[in-house]
């Protein structure tokens, strides 16, 4: 007898990308985890005033980007790029100058697309909401379809040029031929409308290349659940990407300024530190974690309008 597909929804080209990145991630990156409970409860008092004292609007998220860029600066290493032959065992790591970090962005009808913000190291927080707030903008114009589109087709093409023939001949076949599997871009009359708003409009292709390090947020999704990121993929080329849980609060022994202990809640931003154990030893990761310690201490240190 033949099985009857009830209610089945086939993969868009969201998923197709998705489930091309992680299988590509699981199956050739030894990852190594480390969760990390930054203390920010000190932090989050002098954003929240920072923020009333500011004319614009700094996103939480958005100032703890800019403490991760800090971080990456102390531990240089974290951010590049690794190309590896595992039958001949011979790679190299191309250590790179601007931090770009890419965000996957919930999107008006709910779906995720990540997007690049560009350096984001030498951006102050002002130009770093003003950026956001482009963004915003931009996706209340932007095709998904469309826009995974290109970073399909671009995708296809560095693989052949990297001499992948038969892996690139099989995506085309597999998003082409079968009706049920296909994906259909913007054509006529939508392909040349959509092609007719500006790039400065609109998310492009240059907005979707692949920054040097990934910072994933669960906290909106996770919220009130009890649990934190202690592992996500790192999407290659990338060596490192940093997963954010919904903050909690939690009793943290505490010194005093006389070296006597004490209980205390306090506010902690649990956060996952995922590496590539072929560039990278825990050694070069410590400093990017004692930097945010750091910073948590002292807001000031980031936390300022310049």
């Amino acid at each position: 007898m033949t099985a009857i597909e009830n209610n089945v929804e086939r993969f868009n080209i969201q998923r197709k990308i998705v489930a091309t990145m992680t299988t590509e991630s699981w199956t050739s990156i030894p990852h190594v985890s480390f969760v990390y409970k930054a203390d920010i409860t000190d932090f989050l008092e002098e954003y929240r005033k920072f923020n009333e004292a500011t004319p614009y609007n700094l996103s939480l998220n958005t100032a703890i980007l800019k403490v991760i860029s800090e971080g990456i600066k102390a531990a240089p290493k974290m951010n590049a790029h690794m190309h590896y032959e595992k039958k001949l065992v011979r790679g190299k790591i191309t250590y790179l100058d601007n931090i770009d970090i890419s965000v996957p962005w919930t999107l008006p009808d709910g779906h995720m697309m990540t997007i690049t913000m560009k350096d984001v190291g030498n951006k102050s927080l002002k130009e770093m909401a003003e950026y956001t707030d482009d963004i915003n903008r931009k996706l209340q114009k932007t095709n998904l379809t469309e826009a995974l589109y290109s970073i399909s087709i671009n995708d296809t093409l560095r693989r052949l040029r990297e001499g992948h023939f038969l892996n690139s001949l099989l995506k085309l076949y597999g998003s082409k031929t079968n009706p049920r599997h296909k994906v259909s871009p913007l054509k006529g009359k939508a392909k040349k409308e959509y092609d007719a708003i500006p790039d400065c409009d609109k998310i492009v292709y240059e907005d979707l290349k692949q920054g040097t390090l990934t910072v994933s947020n669960i906290g909106a999704a996770t919220r009130g659940v009890k649990g934190y990121f202690d592992m996500l993929m790192i999407i290659p080329p990338q060596i490192c990407a940093i997963g954010l849980s919904a903050i909690q609060r939690e009793p943290t022994v505490m010194t005093d300024e006389n070296g006597n202990e004490k209980l205390e809640i306090r506010t902690i931003l649990p956060m996952a530190v995922c590496f590539d154990h072929r560039a990278l030893d825990f050694g070069e990761v410590s400093p990017f974690l004692k930097k945010l310690d750091e910073i948590f201490a002292n807001p000031e240190m980031v936390l300022i309008d310049k």
